[in-house]
């Protein structure tokens, strides 16, 4: 259909317009709509970091999906929340808004360990959640430098990458081949996966979507295909292939030509306190030690489990608000145990799927599990303080005023989450 093809058209005009039509042809019964679901995500990647879906595609995938909520979470921008709210309110589906970065924990007692970060030591993932609208261009300002700093160390990633390419005569053009494939002239990040993926379509250009770049990618890249991933990539009808193929590529070249990160990332300590500042929610991602990793980009590997409970302590400590993790990626006992840390903690719990593959759900069928259930009251107590928040900065989830009125978290959330409900 013409319409889902425009979803991710390159104008914003012309996908909010197709979302409009779609809708229209909902109405007068001409399309099925889905039905309305239970679940909820607060964590969906678009196009301005690293996703298959710009924000109006997102919100139609999402509530295709069974989302009854969904939450715009981009690395280093803020640039596609209008969008999201706008294709939110067409399809009068409540959202969140917020965006993710690394931060420096070099001065805190975990410099030299591997936290949430794949990639390199002493560096962390983290989250700010429930950006009121009226701070955005606040969010925008804070993050803008960080994407400029990090370009630069993109194009020194790249001239390694290059390096590693050359054996397979393969070379990545910064402007020509990595730039088109992000949104950052309209406010958008470039990431590792960035580059990757345009080896991946370089890749797809030389051999087509057939099992001879199995071959190459041993051969001369050394890289080693699973059984499962020789499977995709013989596949010439797989419509993730390029996909599949980045994630291949992520898990076992990132190593070799990743550039560590310093001037983009801010310190914990002063991410907490700006986002504090804009009344929005300051987020520790938990991640855990992988088993079988659910993107396919990570392999097994050990993180912050064996020191969790001093982590916790340096979160409270550094005064962060809440911890965001995902169901699907972990372990009962994991989740257990940050749980509980959480309530020892009183850290307001956050759930999300980090999407930005197109294999991946937007739903976690984990959530249906009645130990997660208080993760749905969360994410309505996040609609309720973005609402309340952009009105008044006092009547904010975080705000000292709160904190007084709610000590608790659970009765914050509970506070919250009733004042959109009953909107």
């Amino acid at each position: 259909m013409l319409q889902l093809k425009q979803l991710s058209d390159e104008k914003r005009v012309v996908r909010l317009t197709a979302l409009a039509t779609l809708l229209e042809l909902e109405r007068t019964g001409a399309m099925k709509a889905p039905e309305t679901g239970h679940f909820v995500n607060n964590h969906i990647h678009t196009t301005y970091s690293f996703s298959p879906y710009y924000p109006t595609g997102a919100i139609w995938y999402a509530r295709a999906a069974g989302l009854q909520t969904a939450g715009i979470m981009d690395h280093d921008s803020v640039s596609g929340i209008d969008e999201f709210y706008v294709a939110g309110d067409l399809c009068k589906m409540p959202v969140t808004s917020g965006f993710e970065v690394r931060v420096d924990l070099s001065s805190s007692p975990f410099g030299g360990r591997r936290v949430n970060n794949p990639d390199q030591d002493g560096v962390a993932y983290v989250a700010c959640h429930g950006i009121p609208k009226n701070r955005v261009a606040q969010a925008e300002a804070f993050l803008g430098p960080i994407r400029t700093a990090r370009n630069i160390r993109n194009q020194a990633m790249l001239g390694r990458l290059n390096g590693l390419l050359a054996p397979a005569d393969i070379c990545i053009d910064f402007e020509k081949d990595v730039i088109p494939l992000s949104r950052f002239k309209e406010g958008g990040s470039v990431t590792e996966r960035h580059l990757l993926f345009a080896v991946s379509l370089a890749l797809v250009g030389r051999f087509g979507k057939r099992g001879d770049v199995v071959g190459f990618l041993s051969d001369k890249l050394g890289i080693k295909c699973s059984e499962k991933i020789k499977t995709q990539l013989s596949d010439s009808d797989n419509p993730f292939y390029e996909y599949d193929l980045l994630g291949l590529l992520k898990a076992y070249m990132v190593k070799d030509f990743y550039v560590p990160a310093k001037a983009e990332l801010p310190d914990a300590r002063k991410f907490v306190e700006f986002v504090r500042s804009i009344g929005a929610i300051s987020a520790y991602a938990y991640l855990g030690d992988v088993g079988s990793s659910v993107t396919g980009d990570k392999q097994t590997a050990k993180y912050e489990d064996d020191y969790l409970d001093d982590l916790f302590d340096y979160l409270k400590y550094t005064g962060f608000d809440a911890v965001t993790y995902m169901p699907s990626r972990n372990t009962s006992e994991q989740l257990a145990r940050v749980m509980a840390l959480c309530d020892k903690h009183n850290f307001f719990q956050i759930s999300g799927e980090d999407i930005n593959s197109p294999r991946q759900s937007f739903i976690c069928p984990a959530l249906s599990k009645p130990e997660y259930a208080h993760l749905y009251d969360a994410t309505w107590a996040l609609i309720g303080h973005e609402r309340a928040a952009a009105q008044n900065s006092a009547d904010s989830f975080t705000s000292p005023q709160t904190a007084e009125k709610y000590p608790k978290i659970s009765e914050r959330v509970a506070a919250y989450a009733a004042l959109s409900r009953n909107e």
